[in-house]
């Protein structure tokens, strides 16, 4: 199933794709925590938005090719979270812009009592995310605080695919309907589920949070006036760069 939000009469809603619809459902957290179907609601129209609000937004870092340093997590604000379909500035002042195509993991649960062996059973789905980084920052700032930032740095969605799974995700990047990157989470150093248990070993995460789990070769330079599009598991994500 394919779920996200929309924004409607003043207010957030979660919605399930039907083909063309927009189908209204319930929490899908409450009911991802009491083990229960989601119930319909009925038709909706809304402009979809992103489809998680996370209290935080992990980043795996060496999680990719010809990384001597140890995989390591860091943090990136929530509030760089936008929607699929929104502009996004590039930084003028922060050297070159990279756009990161990741598999983000939306959590579904509070992650107390996550292992490697049961890491699907807290998550609620699989997305696009597009890391937007200025690696020249990187340089001068290890912790990736400049070199993450920027309004607007990670957009997400616009689905949560809840039954992709986390053992082996498709991803493609393309810029301007040119692939530039076609991979898959069996191409990173520590698989997804490694991922997610490192994380949780150190630090607890709930519903709606949010794990960018690496660039397996899928990272690409890019300029105002170009279009990325991230998809994984099929959900596609595209931002326009001015």
């Amino acid at each position: 199933m394919r779920i996200g939000r929309v924004a409607t009469s003043g207010r957030a809603r979660w919605v399930r794709q039907d083909g063309d619809r927009l189908i209204a459902i319930g929490d899908p957290f409450a009911a991802f925590a009491d083990d229960r179907r989601l119930d319909d609601e009925g038709a909706v129209s809304g402009d979809l938005i992103a489809p998680a609000e996370p209290a935080v937004v992990v980043g795996i870092a060496q999680n990719g090719p010809a990384h001597h340093s140890p995989v390591q997590a860091w943090l990136k604000s929530p509030r760089t979270v936008i929607g699929g379909g929104t502009a996004v500035r590039l930084r003028r002042d922060a050297g070159i812009a990279v756009a990161e195509g990741e598999i983000a993991i939306i959590i579904g649960r509070s992650t107390v009592g996550l292992t490697v062996e049961n890491a699907h059973e807290y998550v609620l789905g699989v997305t696009a995310v597009n890391d937007l980084s200025s690696p020249d920052r990187a340089e001068c700032d290890p912790r990736n605080f400049e070199s993450k930032s920027g309004v607007g740095y990670t957009p997400l969605g616009p689905w949560i695919d809840t039954d992709a799974g986390i053992d082996d995700v498709a991803m493609t990047v393309d810029v301007d309907g040119r692939v530039v990157a076609e991979t898959s989470s069996r191409e990173l150093p520590m698989s997804i589920r490694e991922c997610l248990a490192y994380v949780a070993g150190w630090t607890p995460l709930g519903p709606g949070d949010v794990i960018m789990t690496g660039a397996p070769y899928s990272q690409t330079p890019v300029h105002p006036g170009q279009t990325v599009t991230i998809r994984v598991a099929g959900v596609e994500l595209s931002t326009p760069l001015v």
